[in-house]
């Protein structure tokens, strides 16, 4: 290690503690999508404290800081998201969730925490910066249209040269790091449809359009848009994930055939133009089997986030720079994973790089994966996120 990365090795351990303090405060006090005030303002105070920044508030839950260099350089963007998930914890420690039915349950208060630690760190470090460092603290990453677009809009990401994100990932035992170039994770769409048929009673189906045995021939052949459809080489994933009658009363639904049948799923590929066909064909579908039996349908379809693909030559630093300090047999080649991701947006404004931190540790008990409701961070991971943050920014900034 350089004498720089020992600096920042002893920074992160001398704030580790006050970090961890963050991230429970953050645990103990999650707040859904576009519902951020109290995390925010914690995050914009917090950040006063530090000195050497310049923090504004770019949307309503959302907060900014702008660290300006003692010399001319590039600007970078590192983003941290904030908000919580609609789920009720499981968690029996003394900081789970004190807001029923909403918990962090995918690392975002760990992410908050790290780039907090972060930004107090470089802001004590201004004079050996060179050019400017953003600190991006985004709203609403888990819920469509999400906050990164509202942030771009706000201009956080005007004049910036390269921008970084991370996550923390149980699936990777604490201590390793993945990051590679390309295609990091899909583009996310969602559908809705309704089969609209003829109810009636079960002991009498002929006089009936039944929706709910439509609806089974939509659900079957969409998959052949997947099977058969498809190039085997582009990767596309379609799952219908809801399906609904409508029925209020359980012992009715034994004899009752539904007039409709409600429908929902998911679209998910990295291959935009691909996805740009994937209605049309889920139409041609849904229409052919509906018309054949004398029903009707309504369809919906939802474009969400873009894919989150990585620059080769900023993905390529951020590499040299894990490998420098955490050694090359702790830094793996990040895999694509079809879950999606806002950070999208930022990467349409300037190259950059998204990459992993693990956070998984079955000594401690920690195997539960992201969205489950006894996933909580092995908080060994924040001080290993930190030290990553800023040897990348040096790196970048050199």
């Amino acid at each position: 290690m350089t004498a720089i990365q020992d600096d920042i090795a002893g920074f992160v351990e001398q704030n580790k503690g006050e970090m961890v303090k963050w991230r429970r405060h953050l645990h103990q006090n999650p707040e859904l999508s576009f519902h951020e005030e109290e995390t925010s303002q914690f995050v914009y105070d917090t950040l006063q404290s530090f000195g050497n920044l310049e923090v504004t508030r770019p949307t309503t839950t959302s907060v900014m800081a702008r660290l300006v260099g003692e010399h001319p350089g590039e600007t970078i963007a590192f983003r941290a998201d904030m908000d919580a998930l609609p789920i009720q914890e499981e968690n029996t420690f003394e900081f789970v969730s004190k807001n029923p039915g909403v918990m962090h349950a995918c690392g975002h208060d760990g992410h908050t925490a790290m780039l907090l630690c972060t930004a107090k760190i470089l802001s004590g470090l201004k004079d050996q910066i060179n050019g400017e460092i953003r600190f991006l603290f985004q709203h609403a990453e888990e819920l469509p249209p999400g906050g990164a677009i509202q942030m771009v809009e706000a201009g956080v990401m005007d004049g910036v040269d390269k921008v970084i994100g991370l996550h923390l990932l149980p699936t990777m035992e604490t201590g390793t790091l993945a990051v590679d170039s390309g295609p990091m994770q899909s583009a996310v769409d969602n559908f809705d449809i309704k089969i609209i048929g003829k109810g009636g009673y079960g002991a009498s189906p002929h006089e009936t359009i039944d929706s709910l045995a439509i609806a089974s021939q939509v659900v079957s052949n969409l998959q052949h848009i997947v099977s058969r459809n498809t190039d085997p080489f582009d990767v596309l994933a379609l799952s219908v994930t809801k399906i609904n009658s409508g029925a209020v009363d359980s012992t009715a639904a034994y004899n009752v055939i539904p007039e409709t049948i409600e429908l929902g799923g998911t679209v998910r590929s990295f291959n935009t133009e691909l996805l740009g066909t994937i209605p049309n064909v889920m139409e041609r579908i849904i229409k052919g089997i509906t018309d054949a039996h004398g029903a009707t349908y309504e369809f919906q379809y939802k474009k969400g986030y873009l894919p989150v693909i990585n620059d080769e030559q900023v993905s390529g630093q951020v590499r040299e720079s894990l490998i420098e300090v955490f050694g090359e047999e702790n830094v793996q080649k990040a895999k694509a994973i079809m879950p999606g991701e806002d950070f999208s947006v930022f990467l349409q404004k300037a190259p950059g790089t998204y990459f992993y931190v693990g956070d998984g540790n079955k000594e401690k008990g920690m195997v539960y994966p992201l969205h489950h409701p006894r996933y909580t961070i092995d908080e060994d991971a924040l001080e290993i996120g930190v030290k990553a943050f800023i040897n990348i920014a040096f790196k970048l900034l050199k």
